[in-house]
């Protein structure tokens, strides 16, 4: 397993955050996403195996938001 946080603008709310971990939590391979609203960035548990971080960071811009490395 992977360990990275991943920096997230454009949340307005702490539901954007939760949106976030719930979309990420869905993809095969991560294990674990905790973003925090205040702080804008996500950590992130996930085997790069199986997932790699171009897909999170598509993943979180679908949703509206721009993820950049940390």
């Amino acid at each position: 397993m992977t360990k990275t946080r991943i920096k997230v603008s454009g949340m307005h709310c702490a539901s954007c955050a939760l949106s976030i971990d719930d979309s990420l939590e869905a993809l095969d391979g991560v294990k674990k996403a905790s973003t925090s609203f205040p702080r804008g960035r996500t950590k992130l548990e996930y085997d790069e195996t199986r997932v790699d971080l171009e897909t999170v960071r598509s993943t979180i811009a679908e949703l509206g938001y721009e993820a950049q490395p940390d």
